[in-house]
């Protein structure tokens, strides 16, 4: 399954604004109500834009990384630029309902193909050429795979659940969407520094981002809605190789204690060890696992490939504990739907983003990070200057690529619960305690 933080390359018609060349000689027939999306599609105020379709599914969605940080402040009136595209939609009326009653996919002709294809030019998604035929042929695949894309969908041109669910959102309620994520937007419009670490929780990915183009782009999981990941302006101080983890005296009553009564080899197992206020090591079968508390012991687990914090830890100044950090469980990144952790933020490909910020740090090429990780030594590096993180939320924005992308309000902060589709999607049922995405499994 595709990554749902994947974008998709148009050309500048490919967006919003390639609505603007569909005139009325490709929707005639559709009665008064389609005469309003004419004047939408024709008004001379949406400018003039290049109108070079390419009906190769292939090509049509490739798929592509901006290089364009998404905090940039060049992203401003690009994005005001945008909403007024909106409000001119908005005003005559919006696009149509695609209400099918087959399941639309390349190769099927149905009636309802004339709609799904409208709705696709208002947006920007298919251009005039394609036509209003019945046939869902590879123009429309192709349009509807841009359309997922930008709406952190997987890009199979099938009209699923909820691809059909996001297609189905008013131009009114996007129109909102995106003047919510403008406020947002224009708050960091400030100096970010020259280097920084922004983490987006909506699109659940990572930019490292250098002189205002995007160094490094990568994936994350992050807070389920019940453990939710906080948004924060702080500053990255160190980054620890081959980390302890400690765990918290509240999994060690509810998890790991039960976990030792039905099976007494739990914490060798997963190279957890026992030390008392001293720092003396306590040997496990020396303890009454029965008695009606837990032991007064601090359970600390080795760093290693079964640590729950894998490889890595990176550190920055906040009060809710929360950090970056590797993972054992590196097939949780090919999900859809990564809010699987209890507030901290899993990173693929870490050890990128570790070089990254340890480049201006002495002593520390991408070798010698290799190499002490390989000797599995709890390693404390400070970094020489610390680096600015931003954690933010923000599920609509525009970049320079000049694509519009969405993504789902998944902790429901936009003011409509619809925008929230798929919340329900890799959402872990029993949320448990707050660390206990770090507790390791038997």
């Amino acid at each position: 399954m595709a990554d749902k933080t994947n974008l998709v390359a148009v050309s500048r018609r490919g967006l919003l604004m390639g609505a603007a060349l569909v005139g009325a000689s490709a929707i005639a027939g559709q009665a008064a109500a389609q005469s309003a999306v004419d004047e939408v599609i024709n008004a001379r105020s949406r400018g003039n834009w290049d109108d070079q379709f390419d009906a190769q599914t292939s090509r049509a969605t490739a798929m592509v990384t901006s290089n364009t940080p998404l905090l940039s402040a060049t992203n401003l009136p690009i994005l005001q630029n945008v909403i007024a595209q909106y409000q001119q939609i908005v005003s005559q009326g919006g696009w149509p309902m695609v209400n099918p009653t087959v399941k639309l996919k390349l190769g099927v002709i149905d009636p309802s193909v004339q709609v799904l294809r409208q709705r696709l030019m208002i947006s920007g998604d298919l251009a005039r050429e394609a036509g209003l035929s019945d046939s869902f042929d590879t123009y429309v695949d192709g349009a509807v795979k841009r359309f997922q894309a930008r709406h952190g969908l997987p890009p199979d041109g099938a009209l699923g659940e909820y691809t059909l669910k996001a297609m189905n959102i008013s131009a009114a309620v996007r129109l909102n969407q995106l003047n919510t994520n403008l406020v947002r937007l224009q708050s960091m419009s400030g100096d970010l520094g020259p280097r920084y670490v922004m983490v987006n929780i909506p699109a659940m990915n990572i930019e490292a981002v250098e002189g205002d183009r995007v160094a490094l782009h990568t994936n994350a999981i992050v807070g389920r809605i019940s453990r939710p990941t906080h948004p924060i302006n702080s500053k990255i101080y160190e980054v620890i190789l081959n980390p302890y983890w400690t765990a918290p005296r509240s999994i060690v009553e509810k998890d790991i204690v039960p976990l030792m009564r039905k099976d007494p080899t739990y914490l060798a197992r997963n190279n957890i060890r026992l030390f008392d206020n001293k720092g003396q090591e306590v040997a496990p079968e020396t303890v009454d696992w029965n008695a009606p508390k837990a032991p007064n012991l601090m359970f600390r687990q080795d760093p290693g490939k079964i640590n729950a914090m894998a490889s890595t830890k990176i550190n920055f100044h906040n009060p809710n504990n929360e950090y970056l950090h590797d993972t054992p469980q590196q097939g949780l990144f090919n999900k859809l739907m990564r809010f699987e952790s209890s507030g901290c933020m899993r990173v693929q490909n870490v050890r990128d983003l570790t070089t990254w910020l340890l480049k201006d740090t002495p002593g520390w090429p991408r070798q010698q990070i290799e190499r002490v990780i390989s000797t599995r030594q709890n390693t404390v590096i400070k970094l020489a200057q610390e680096v600015p993180v931003y954690i933010v939320y923000i599920t609509a924005w525009s970049a320079k690529d000049n694509v519009v992308q969405f993504r789902d309000d998944i902790y429901q902060r936009d003011g409509d619960a619809q925008l929230a589709l798929q919340t329900n999607i890799g959402v872990e049922q029993n949320p448990g305690n707050i660390e206990d995405d770090n507790l390791p499994r038997q």
